[in-house]
């Protein structure tokens, strides 16, 4: 990324942290990285982990010459903390990037002024060590450079894939956003079954913990086919196919359908609850 691009986050909660921290592990200096955060304590411990970024109470001194605006706070603040520096916004035109969950950029739009270009982002946690994944979306009409700067922005923490049809973003919220807690309740139901057969606690929490880790890992090292990657640990008449039509018969895939049918549904509630407009 350009050394000289003023990055500005308001929200200095865990996803801001994430986006800092990769920025500053990726060379871009603190003194183009500004953070407002309404509170002190929070602001204090920022200024310590992040020597040189601009850190304060203050959102409009944060984002003054900004060339992006990261909004990193929770939806039900966002129309009124954006409002307030709609002026300012309009003043200086930077591209605002916003990773509240559910909002629509025609909210956005309406909060920050005409003119704005808007990008939407859903990152999730694994953002916090590097490996997060992020579904990108911006209306048809973004300028091109707008586009790029969000998507180094969010490169900073991890994998990053754009979708064209906004609705779609509440998918990328339930496949991704909330996907991290599927593959910890996982962990855990393997950590509870293997000590429920006869290993220590610890043993069982190592080896589903170290599972977890080596079967992503393995997945993003490869081509993508998942399918591929599953039969090849799957050997015929072996342990694995015992356990996969176990789960089959359990109706394993209808129970993931249901769980991000739902997760695609309360981030449409979302939408009506915090915004104006509905996709």
């Amino acid at each position: 990324m350009n050394p000289d691009i003023k990055i500005a986050f308001i929200g200095g909660g865990n996803m801001g942290r994430a986006l800092v921290g990769g920025l500053r592990g990726g060379g871009h200096p603190a003194a183009k990285l500004a953070i407002g955060d309404p509170h002190e304590a929070t602001c204090e411990a920022l200024r310590r982990d992040y020597p040189g970024v601009q850190v304060g109470t203050d959102n409009l001194a944060a984002i003054a010459d900004a060339d992006i605006v990261v909004l990193a706070i929770k939806p039900q603040e966002l129309a009124q903390v954006v409002t307030a520096m709609q002026p300012a916004l309009r003043q200086t035109r930077p591209v605002v990037l916003s990773i509240a969950a559910g909002l629509r950029t025609a909210d956005l739009a309406g909060w920050c002024g005409a003119g704005i270009a808007i990008v939407r982002a859903m990152p999730n946690r694994p953002a916090l060590v590097g490996a997060g994944a992020t579904g990108l979306y911006a209306p048809a009409d973004t300028p091109p450079a707008a586009r790029a700067l969000a998507e180094e922005v969010m490169r900073a923490a991890g994998t990053v894939a754009w979708v064209d049809d906004e609705s779609l973003m509440d998918v990328v919220t339930a496949v991704s956003g909330s996907g991290p807690a599927y593959f910890f309740l996982l962990a855990e139901a393997l950590t509870e079954a293997g000590i429920r057969q006869g290993l220590a606690a610890e043993a069982a929490r190592q080896l589903a913990v170290a599972t977890l880790h080596g079967a992503g890992s393995m997945a993003a090292r490869s081509d993508g086919d998942l399918s591929r990657l599953r039969a090849e640990v799957t050997s015929r008449g072996g342990t694995t196919e015992a356990a996969l039509q176990s789960l089959h018969a359990q109706h394993f895939g209808a129970l993931v359908d249901a769980a991000v049918e739902a997760a695609v549904r309360r981030g449409r509630e979302l939408a009506a609850e915090f915004g104006t407009h509905r996709s």
